[in-house]
């Protein structure tokens, strides 16, 4: 009989309760995971209690706030605070988002805090990228031509410059890969939707002479075709973007070529 429980070590736990300093009025608890791969425990859900009034208003401010005055141990990675590194992308209120653009406000009661899923974990909200950067440089991430370089810029008429839009904004936080469920039961294999919205991107740009051969490394039962269109991608994505669309375009080149 199957058994659909974690294993006795992964199981999260209740941790440490940090209550808001005497005379906080506005208070919000942060529920936040916890692992320490150099303890012996198990994961923790500890609890930080922050006065609203002394705190910026977004996710990041308050994770910030926890580690400067709260718990230096806390672990987040973090860069920009505008939306553009995709560094803070975590796990917040049961959405993959960024912690820099998601207002607390947002949350309504406790605000749960875990690391993107269905990842290893390095520390506490740091998940190992290491397959997913793997993959997203499996597909050649760059400008290939065969035409001799222009002394200027390679240009672009206006119409094959819009053809990137919705594209190149990708900020590689990989909310959306992780969000796909076709990535978490075929990850090894699978690209995901974040890997396959960047390999549209050098499809569609006019610039690039490699089209045959960047489908040629696509042409895959595994890396392109498990989206089953469950539409994960493009609920969760921070940017408002399409991955989704990406993957489909993606197919339809594949049938015209043939």
């Amino acid at each position: 009989m199957a058994e659909f429980r974690l294993p006795a070590n992964s199981r999260v736990t209740e941790g440490k309760v940090f209550p808001a300093p005497a005379g906080a009025k506005d208070v919000k608890r942060f529920k936040i995971y916890r692992w320490d791969p150099e303890g012996a425990g198990n994961p923790s859900l500890d609890t930080f209690e922050i006065d609203r009034a002394e705190c910026g208003p977004m996710i990041l401010d308050a994770l910030i706030k926890i580690k400067n005055e709260v718990d230096a141990t806390l672990t987040f990675r973090r860069s920009c605070r505008e939306g553009i590194c995709g560094s803070c992308s975590m796990n917040i209120d049961g959405v993959n988002t960024l912690a820099c653009t998601k207002f607390i406000d947002e949350v309504k009661g406790d605000v749960r805090i875990y690391p993107l899923p269905h990842l290893p974990v390095i520390k506490d909200l740091v998940p190992d990228l290491s397959q997913v950067f793997a993959q997203y440089a499996s597909i050649e991430p760059w400008l290939k031509s065969e035409t001799p370089p222009p002394e200027g810029e390679r240009l672009q008429s206006p119409e094959e410059r819009e053809r990137l839009d919705g594209l190149w904004e990708c900020i590689l936080c990989f909310c959306c890969t992780t969000s796909c469920p076709s990535y978490w039961w075929n990850g090894e294999r699978y690209l995901g939707p974040a890997v396959l919205l960047q390999a549209h991107r050098w499809l569609s740009d006019s610039r690039d002479e490699a089209t045959g051969e960047r489908l040629d490394q696509l042409e895959d039962p595994f890396r392109l075709y498990r989206c089953h269109t469950i539409m994960n991608c493009t609920r969760t994505c921070p940017k408002g973007l399409n991955p989704a669309k990406s993957i489909a375009e993606i197919k339809k080149l594949m049938l015209e070529r043939r």
